[in-house]
């Protein structure tokens, strides 16, 4: 193994050599940034679209069509070459983003930075940068007195950033003992980065590889220390060429070990793990000491999903994640270029990292160039599905009490907090659009078909309240009615509680449970029960035991109402805006997609945007899982006969009441 005992350095720049660079500053306050390159590049754009203090100056590409078009839509000029851009507009450029692959990638991204540096521009660029070409592009930049810097991207994504301040917190109590990482080839020096920021030091390090290059596989094993840490390293060391992200097998994962425990970075984008070292003292006797005064510590979980790190849909690493981070990066960087220090003194990490970097892609060997068709998918549903049969009690074990059977326990250090149920994160945005849909459709044939049946005297329960609107309606029209609405979503239930506690006509009817289909806490009888917008979230065997729990509750002509989506079968949604509307001076835009995730089952996604203007205030996402089951099908679990309910033409849903067979005679 070789040691390395020091980093790369340079000479102190003598002040003669060092020049300030005026803060950037266009005719808005915004420091102007120039775009170069279009792939990757397109999560600079977001980025700087979201971010305030930033605007878009041009793009600079090979000069492709759809570049070209790209730079219209964003309503800036396009340039096909440095030598291209006219001095009077490089000149209204205070930052130029170079995201065009290096040489070592066999692009032209660093000579482009240099033609930007040497005419005075600031450069970002995006990595990998080989050590030889940042110290050949860095003294270009010394020399003109312009910021340059490599941004290596992933330790600003936010669970990263989440995992490196757990790791800081966790070095203050305990010495790491050891690290164990993993990740694909393509981003190898942002998780050098990425470590040598979770340790706090880089030095002293030493790598060599473990297995044969013929008889690895692929991944390739490397050992040694980084921060004179103990590292055992894997790497997927394969390689497409062509779409490099796509096909990468695992994402950065790490775990910091220290005496305390093990900190885990399960994969960039989430989650962070704390798993605390399993103890328990001993008596005098050697057996374990496990209830009593010093074993308070026992009731902490034995691994722990640090709070707000919960592993991102794959949707949110491309809307959110990944543009989040590209806006940090830019903000530091218009950081720096406003300071005006000297280039290449804060970039002594980056050159340590890169030196770093290219030790251990020698150790590693070239990867295998590797060119896989599509993967197949495999929806989360469906290793859901054989994880519960495989814990499915045995049929001679005794079945738990439902849920709302069982005694209401506060949450415990064991349990931990809920993760945010479906619907939570954009329950804000709801009354939107489904305050119209109810209004126009659903709450008429609701208490049409109530009111047919002569009902509205008694009990009524509605499962997936929501926010209230339709519980609302049918408490307007029926005010001798008792109503129990059940909304297990933190969110939703907010606004419905508020809905009610607003008026004292629902506060003496309306009750408010925060049960969750099929366990409900039901009185003896009931007139009728609502189920709008749920059934599609349950299971068949969710649904089958809900239908029974209630048909036992029915009194004498009594009802279930259910309202599905109109989907017959899972469909491929491209993302498409259903709705925009207008509050005070910011646009709210509704937009969906999907994808089939089985035989009969979609997932949805759903995203809000608020707007000042045409620039993205704030995102919120959401996703749940939608059954595509008919109300005949509905019916057929229920051992109940339908009576389809009319709703207005075009209407995105289906209505329908079941009632109990008649029998002859």
């Amino acid at each position: 193994m070789r040691r390395e005992g020091s980093a790369i350095s340079a000479d102190a720049p003598s002040d003669a050599d060092r020049s300030r660079t005026p803060a950037p500053e266009g005719p808005d306050g915004r420091a102007r940034v120039l775009l170069c390159g279009t792939g990757f590049g397109r999560f600079y754009a977001t980025a700087v679209a979201r971010t305030p203090g930033l605007t878009l100056a041009g793009v600079l590409s090979r000069g492709s069509s759809s570049s070209r078009n790209y730079a219209a839509s964003l309503g800036v000029p396009h340039y096909g070459a440095v030598e291209a851009i006219p001095d009077e507009a490089l000149a209204c450029v205070d930052l130029a983003c170079v995201v065009i692959g290096s040489t070592i990638s066999g692009g032209a991204g660093s000579e482009v930075a240099r033609a930007l540096l040497a005419r005075g521009v600031p450069v970002i660029q995006e990595h990998p940068v080989h050590p030889d070409e940042m110290t050949r592009t860095l003294r270009i930049a010394r020399q003109r007195g312009v910021q340059y810097r490599v941004n290596t991207h992933y330790p600003q994504v936010e669970p990263v950033r989440a995992f490196l301040a757990a790791a800081r917190a966790l070095r203050a109590r305990s010495r790491p003992l050891f690290v164990d990482a993993a990740g694909p080839v393509h981003v190898l020096l942002p998780l050098v980065d990425i470590l040598g920021r979770a340790l706090g030091e880089l030095r002293p390090w030493r790598f060599a590889a473990l297995d044969d290059p013929a008889t690895a596989g692929p991944l390739r094993g490397i050992t040694g220390e980084l921060g004179g840490v103990p590292l055992t390293l894997r790497v997927h060391n394969q390689l497409d060429p062509s779409d490099r992200d796509n096909h990468a097998l695992l994402w950065h994962r790490i775990a910091l070990g220290t005496q305390a425990g093990v900190l885990t970075l399960a994969d960039t984008h989430g989650p962070v793990l704390w798993s605390p070292q399993l103890h328990a003292d001993r008596d005098a006797d050697g057996r374990m000491v496990l209830d009593g005064p010093g074993t308070g510590h026992l009731d902490e979980p034995s691994t722990a999903v640090l709070a707000g790190t919960s592993a991102a849909r794959q949707q949110d690493v491309f809307e959110r994640l990944w543009p989040d981070a590209t806006a940090r990066a830019l903000t530091e960087m218009v950081a720096a270029i406003r300071a005006g220090d000297d280039p290449l003194l804060s970039a002594q990490y980056d050159l340590s990292i890169t030196h770093i970097w290219s030790r251990l892609a020698a150790a590693l060997g070239p990867p295998e160039i590797v060119r896989p068709g599509r993967p197949r998918l495999v929806p989360v549903s469906e290793l859901a599905a054989a994880v519960a049969s495989e814990l499915e009690p045995a049929p001679t074990a005794p079945l738990p009490a439902p849920v709302s059977e069982q005694k209401a326990e506060r949450p415990t250090a064991e349990t931990g907090p809920r993760e945010p149920r479906p619907y939570t994160p954009t329950a804000e945005f709801f009354d939107l659009v489904a305050a119209g849909h109810v209004e126009r459709s659903s709450a008429p044939a609701v208490v049409e078909a109530l009111r047919a049946a002569g009902l509205g005297k008694g009990v009524l329960v509605e499962i997936g309240a929501g926010t209230g609107l339709l519980t609302e309606a049918v408490a307007r029209a029926f005010p001798q009615s008792e109503i129990i609405c059940f909304e297990p979503s933190d969110g939703m239930r907010a606004v419905l509680t508020g809905r009610v506690c607003r008026d004292d006509d629902l506060r003496s009817r309306v009750t408010v449970s925060a049960d969750p289909a099929p366990n409900l806490d039901l009185p003896e009888t009931i007139e009728a029960a609502l189920v709008c917008g749920v059934a599609g979230h349950l299971s068949p065997g969710e649904r089958a035991a809900l239908w029974g729990r209630l048909r036992k509750r029915l009194g004498p002509g009594g009802m279930i109402i259910v309202e599905l989506m109109d989907l017959d079968r899972p469909v491929d949604l491209a993302p498409h805006r259903l709705a925009r509307t207008r509050l005070g001076d910011q646009n709210y835009e509704w937009w969906l997609s999907g994808q089939p995730a089985g035989d009969d089952t979609i997932i949805l996604r759903t995203t809000w945007r608020v707007l000042s203007g045409d620039r993205v205030v704030r995102e919120a996402h959401d996703s749940y899982t939608w059954q595509t089951i008919s109300l005949a099908e509905v019916a057929a679990e229920a051992g109940l006969t339908l009576h389809p309910l009319p709703l207005p033409e075009g209407s995105s849903t289906v209505l329908g009441a079941l009632t109990e067979p008649r029998t002859a005679g």
